[in-house]
């Protein structure tokens, strides 16, 4: 009867052990992810939304024909 308890106990220990160390790899990865999704969200996408509305306005100032003559026979192939 006491080795039955000891046994449930050492069982429960370990399992409250695994639990603890599976939740807190969990929380690691979690974190991690959150982290990388806010700095991307927050820091990279407005430099990136700043810097295609500034190319969309300079391509509008150009106008359609930008390509250059040399360019254009270039890609003509002559």
């Amino acid at each position: 009867m006491l080795g039955s308890l000891l046994t449930f106990f050492a069982v429960g220990l370990v399992t409250l052990l695994v639990a603890g160390v599976v939740l807190g790899v969990v929380g690691v990865v979690f974190s991690l992810t959150f982290g990388l999704a806010t700095f991307l969200l927050f820091k990279v996408a407005p430099i990136l939304l700043v810097g295609w509305i500034v190319v969309k306005v300079l391509e509008k100032s150009r106008g359609s024909d930008s390509l250059s003559d040399s360019d254009r026979r270039w890609l003509e192939g002559e």
